[in-house]
């Protein structure tokens, strides 16, 4: 197999078209200051956000102005968060806006725990933490072997 001359480093951003503009931006805005996004640009149409390592957009759609769960095209979009309070923080913000969780904070997968709610068109986002009661007993585990080793 070649190897590649290329590598990505992260990706840079996503852009979603949207079917009611204005809603979608009073949506979209109030999520991102919740999460710690800033405003980047705002040309009028298409609006968006950044933390410094990603960006998300939205634009009006053009063609077709609906989205179901499962057509072609994006199944989901997840924010990666500091950790599992966080998760709850959002799905407590998620509620006091009145916005429709369809999975709400649990553990999906082993040491996974993520709150999945949809934007005004129906696409499916997600806030998640990833491997923190992993580090948590790793974290436990060097702190007793360093302890164990003192006491030696």
């Amino acid at each position: 197999m070649p190897r590649s001359l290329c590598r990505v480093v992260g990706i840079d951003h996503i852009s979603v078209r949207v079917s009611d503009y204005d809603k979608s931006k009073t949506f979209y805005a109030g999520l991102f200051a919740f999460l710690g996004f800033e405003l980047s640009d705002d040309y009028g149409t298409t609006i968006g956000w950044t933390n410094g390592k990603t960006r998300f957009w939205i634009a009006p759609a053009e063609g077709r102005k609906s989205y179901r769960i499962g057509d072609v095209g994006l199944h989901h979009y997840a924010f990666e968060l500091r950790n599992r309070k966080d998760v709850d923080a959002l799905q407590a913000y998620l509620e006091r806006q009145g916005v429709r969780i369809v999975d709400p904070a649990d553990e999906y997968y082993d040491d996974y725990y993520a709150v999945f709610f949809l934007d005004p068109d129906g696409l499916k986002l997600e806030g998640m933490k990833y491997g923190e009661l992993t580090a948590q007993r790793r974290r436990a585990a060097a702190a007793k072997e360093k302890a164990r080793k003192k006491k030696a």
